[in-house]
């Protein structure tokens, strides 16, 4: 049996074996979107096993009474006396005597499985299969690329007292929203006040956080929900959450006034009519639950909101409406505050989500067959799971230092600086027909007029993307333009139609408007 001590002084080096182990792994430069991923993955697992070892030191080191007792066994009271000393090295020689294979090996194999990157040397079949991160992502995701927003879509379409149904674009543009304010706060209160939608928020909310749990690993979760909520909190009580206040004080209004129906707190049941309701004062049941109430101490609480004050049953529960009101819609308020700080850290995933279906949108069924094809191909080996030297030797080259940010040429390294001003690389062209999309550099600029962004934004205007828009990014100016042409294009119908000829069976020539005339008078 190990002395407190002797773990403590384990623990301490565990620790540190692992922060090396977590510099090591995250100061490999990860050139692909897959690579940088495992590495989070690995790094948060090494997180874990730190705060977990940490929290057991901090145990041991309160345990004062375990740690001040060996301290006196092992401490000599004379200077000379080191029987206690030899009395341990004895028993440990005959432990391991006893059991000489008893090595404390498990840590060891565990800190070599974080760090051993290039064991695996099976076909690329069974490298795809055994990639644990994959596992984690559905084929829409991407390995953490994108959203799968699908069904939430489709539950956002079905909800009760909805305006209109939207399709996934303006969906996706719905929740980017959420970067000026609480997401869905333009839904009419009929809708957001029912359990249909606080099911929905959940579910949303739900994944939400098992997205961002398997695409970022290193981010807090945990700590920016506990801050989001305890903020809602604060301002819950102070009245300060948008679009709750008024729909409460219009339902208290609502219900307080004749046309809503009426509470009996006695029986705890809603009337529609105020006749239906004294009919039902003079029943066994009524009588009985009303002197049931009169014994007890406070009356209990109408769930489905305030009590009207029409009688004189409704006026004992009026003062308890404000309180009850005001929490019952609370948790799906809550839940949207939640969520709206999840879509306002996803944002650049929602971006990218979006321009991922706009892309497809503008493919043709042949070029999606193509993608799925290149998608369900297994992807190679990484580099560093190449055996020999050659691959060591690469592991342990210098670190790329590029202060500057500068885009990486083909062979993985910094372009030089010349270069990146000579391209303009570092002047941005912002393209409103792209939805604000930067692009970066005079030469990526032009060519993002031939490409699917370009021309799917094109589209959604109803214009031709032809030359004659070739360098407009402005929506107003490509409309200008489209009115422009269409106006001037009358000129050019009736050139087309006396500058194109026709001929007719018997080989006679003509324009293209004389033909059509003739034809139509039976004469050709």
């Amino acid at each position: 049996m190990d002395s407190i001590i002797e773990v403590q002084r384990q623990t301490h080096e565990e620790i540190e074996q692992f922060e090396r182990a977590l510099y090591t792994i995250l100061s490999k430069p990860q050139p692909t979107h897959e690579a940088r991923l495992q590495t989070e993955h690995k790094a948060s697992q090494i997180l874990d096993r730190i705060s977990s070892r940490a929290k057991t030191l901090h145990g041991l080191y309160q345990d004062e009474e375990t740690r001040q007792a060996e301290i006196n066994a092992i401490s000599a009271r004379d200077p000379g006396d080191l029987s206690e000393f030899y009395t341990r090295l004895q028993k440990i020689q005959e432990h391991y005597a006893k059991y000489p294979e008893s090595m404390n090996i498990g840590f060891e194999h565990e800190l070599a499985a974080f760090l051993d990157e290039g064991s695996n040397d099976q076909g690329d079949e069974e490298y795809e299969q055994d990639d644990p991160i994959a596992l984690l992502f559905s084929g829409e995701e991407q390995y953490g690329k994108y959203l799968d927003l699908y069904a939430n879509h489709t539950t956002y379409n079905n909800l009760k007292n909805l305006p209109k149904r939207i399709s996934y674009l303006q969906y996706l543009d719905v929740l980017l929203a959420a970067q000026h304010g609480p997401v869905h706060s333009d839904l009419p209160k009929e809708c957001r006040f029912l359990r249909d939608y606080e099911l929905y928020i959940k579910a949303l909310h739900t994944y939400l956080i098992s997205f961002t749990r398997r695409a970022q690993p290193l981010y807090d979760i945990e700590s920016q929900q506990r801050l989001a909520e305890e903020e809602f909190n604060t301002k819950w009580v102070a009245g300060e959450i948008e679009g709750w206040e008024e729909v409460k004080q219009e339902k208290s209004a609502n219900v307080s006034g004749e046309g809503e129906g009426i509470w009996c707190v006695a029986c705890q049941k809603m009337y529609s009519k105020q006749t239906v309701y004294d009919a039902h004062l003079n029943s066994k049941k009524h009588i009985k639950a009303a002197q049931k109430l009169a014994n007890s101490d406070q009356p209990p609480a109408n769930p489905n909101g305030p009590a009207p004050s029409n009688t004189q049953h409704v006026h004992s529960n009026s003062q308890h409406s404000p309180s009850s009101l005001k929490d019952k819609h609370k948790p799906a308020a809550l839940i949207t505050h939640l969520a709206t700080k999840l879509l306002a850290n996803l944002a650049p995933v929602l971006n990218e989500t979006k321009s991922n279906v706009e892309r497809r949108f503008s493919l043709t069924a042949r070029e999606r067959e193509q993608e799925l094809l290149e998608q369900s191909r297994p992807k190679p080996a990484a580099p560093t799971a190449a055996s020999g030297e050659a691959a060591e030797e690469e592991e342990e080259e210098e670190r790329i230092y590029n202060p500057l940010k500068l885009p990486l040429g083909w062979d993985g390294k910094p372009i030089p600086y010349w270069l990146y001003k000579l391209h303009g690389l570092g002047v941005e062209y912002r393209c409103e027909i792209c939805s604000d999309h930067v692009y970066m550099g005079r030469k990526n600029f032009e060519r993002h007029f031939q490409e699917s962004r370009h021309a799917f934004g094109m589209r959604a205007l109803g214009l031709p993307n032809t030359k004659h828009f070739h360098e407009i990014t402005r929506i107003e100016d490509a409309l200008a333009l489209a009115e422009k042409l269409k106006r001037e294009g009358r000129n050019e119908i009736f050139e087309q139609e006396t500058m194109e000829e026709l001929e007719d069976e018997e080989g006679n020539v003509y324009n293209r408007k004389t033909y059509e005339d003739l034809k139509k008078q039976g004469l050709i």
